[in-house]
């Protein structure tokens, strides 16, 4: 199909994924545009797009950051990334449910974290490699204050407006020596936040997240329950919606932040290879 144009887009993870995005908020402002969107990109043919209208605002989205059976993690996030940067998106909000590394930290607590540790191995998830990324406000302060308001508005619970998210590559949960070594480094603990930090400033765009604490680290505090976990991801899914659109409607289209300014062309001219995004 002919790519469409928008400013905004939400990456789905965890925490809205039983609420049908956004249809599970019931927000009265919500109009669904267009479902099973497919692109075909340099990397595959893409996972299903929906395109919806929160009030003025025309949104794209998709499912668990593109992730599904049959495609690389890698390849699932060039596929959604190469989508947004050819429909023109500049705000990219993501969510996910998350574990705890500060023991300070309880389920059901949300976290807007302002930065990062790359535990992965997808250091090297790039579209093109022309672009040297500066990763200094990695996460888009604009984005992270409307999701803080928004939060603030319709949660109840304790809401954290920074913390260091750690990135490790899973799908495994980690082990209690791994939560260890990151004690003291880290707030929180998951398995999406990167390389989609780095493909956004690649594409120009700005990036933030909401993350949900739906367990404790291993060795945190007290066993997780599996239970608990299950009862979070499908009764609190519709608050994170609700939260996830609020945001939007406080969002402009284009940002006074800097995060565009910190993409920069690669002054290693003629030894780059596609991979080679970070050099």
């Amino acid at each position: 199909m002919n790519l469409l144009q928008t400013d905004f887009a939400v990456i789905g993870g965890s925490g809205t994924l039983s609420s049908d995005f956004p249809l599970g908020a019931g927000d009265p402002g919500v109009k669904i545009l267009a479902d099973d969107l497919f692109f075909d990109t340099p990397y595959g043919m893409s996972p299903p797009f929906r395109l919806f209208s929160v009030d003025d605002r025309q949104v794209l989205t998709c499912k668990m950051h593109g992730w599904r059976s049959g495609t690389s993690r890698a390849d699932a996030s060039r596929q959604v990334f190469w989508v947004l940067r050819e429909t023109g998106v500049k705000r990219i909000i993501a969510e996910g449910g998350v574990g705890s590394v500060n023991h300070l930290l309880d389920p059901r607590d949300v976290v807007v974290p302002d930065d990062y540790i790359d535990l992965s191995l997808r250091k090297d998830v790039g579209l093109e490699g022309k672009y040297l990324l500066v990763m200094r406000d990695a996460l888009c302060p604009e984005i992270r204050s409307a999701l803080v308001a928004a939060a603030r508005e319709r949660y109840g619970g304790r809401i954290f407006t920074r913390g260091v998210y750690a990135v490790t590559e899973g799908r495994h949960f980690e082990s209690p020596a791994e939560i260890r070594m990151l004690r003291g480094h880290a707030d929180i603990v998951g398995q999406s936040l990167c390389p989609e930090v780095y493909l956004a400033r690649e594409i120009g765009a700005c990036y933030a997240g909401l993350y949900f604490v739906v367990n404790y680290g291993e060795g945190v505090v007290t066993d997780w329950s599996h239970q608990e976990l299950k009862a979070i991801f499908y009764n609190d899914a519709p608050l994170i919606s609700r939260i996830l659109l609020d945001a939007i409607r406080r969002l402009a289209p284009a940002g006074a932040c800097q995060c565009r300014d910190l993409r920069k062309e690669t002054l290693l001219k003629g030894v780059y290879s596609p991979a080679d995004n970070m050099i």
